[in-house]
């Protein structure tokens, strides 16, 4: 007769309770949730005011900040109406786009192709080109605006939006530069190596590959460079003085001094509204690119 083996010993498995946290880190806790209730009640309290004035008129605005719209679509459609067709903001957002949209695109292409080359093939004098770079990024623009506003003259591009677009360009290239440097460096050479070793040449190698591998930062820095761009006020008043190509943010400056004393405040916050959209709507699309792009360059 055989005998049967006795079932092995189970071995108890001790759960070990959660560790307490102190009184130090819990007030460091309570501490820092109050900042950030605090800090998110300034941020978002007065983009939902400028919302919520959209939907009234001048003299409901003055009678109390909170005062409810007694006409809330026919203030809707008369300050909307207002703001895009009257003031010219329609025209001002398109002209928004083509710029920004041009100028983006160009940068992108030429400061990741800049990044790379730095990044993967040094040569002599690549870091004092790098540190030129980086240079630009502590330039104040505000010196650089005679200059610029002399060359487009002289080249004939001046108050066009192609002139515009390389002043775009060149305000935000330092920073691509510097943005997406660290991310080719940190990009493993092996596999640059081997799609050399199937055939492929280096801009193939730089398009299909090496590209693809560093989306993480270029979404970073296309997100950050879109912001900076849609908001810049100080190069397009300096060098785009022609009323026809005005962007927003000259826009919005025109439409509150030509009103002078008799500002019409529900279509100016409607213009607000108009302005501020299209970058909420952006960031919202491509927030999950921002965060696994930052969280990425965190672990690096």
């Amino acid at each position: 007769m055989t005998k049967h083996a006795a079932p092995p010993q189970q071995v108890a498995t001790i759960k070990q309770p959660p560790a307490k946290r102190s009184g130090g880190d819990r007030g460091i806790m309570i501490g820092s949730h109050i900042v950030l209730i605090f800090w998110s009640i300034i941020v978002i309290l007065p983009l939902v005011w400028s919302f919520f004035s959209a939907t009234r008129s001048t003299s409901e605005i003055f009678s109390g900040p909170w005062t409810l719209p007694h006409h809330l679509w026919h203030n809707l459609s008369a300050n909307f109406s207002s703001a895009w067709s009257d003031s010219g903001l329609g025209r001002d957002l398109l002209n928004t786009i083509i710029v920004v949209g041009v100028a983006l695109i160009l940068v992108m292409a030429l400061g990741s192709m800049c990044a790379y080359s730095l990044a993967r093939f040094p040569f002599r004098g690549s870091r004092a080109i790098y540190y030129l770079i980086l240079a630009g990024n502590t330039f104040p623009i505000f010196l650089a605006i005679v200059p610029l506003f002399f060359v487009l003259k002289h080249i004939g591009l001046l108050n066009t939006f192609p002139g515009l677009i390389l002043a775009y360009v060149a305000f935000a290239f330092p920073f691509t530069v510097f943005f997406l440097y660290p991310f080719f460096r940190a990009l493993p050479g092996e596999i640059a190596e081997a799609a050399e070793l199937d055939g492929a040449g280096d801009w193939r190698t730089f398009i299909q590959v090496m590209l693809p591998m560093a989306k993480p930062g270029i979404a970073a820095v296309a997100i950050f460079n879109f912001l900076g761009l849609w908001n810049q006020f100080l190069l397009p008043v300096a060098l785009n003085t022609n009323q026809h190509n005005y962007v927003l943010s000259q826009g919005m400056y025109n439409f509150v001094s030509s009103a002078g004393y008799e500002v019409n405040y529900g279509a100016l916050f409607a213009g607000v509204v108009i302005t501020v959209v299209p970058v909420l709507i952006a960031y919202i699309i491509f927030q999950r690119q921002l965060q696994g792009s930052l969280s990425q360059g965190t672990m690096k």
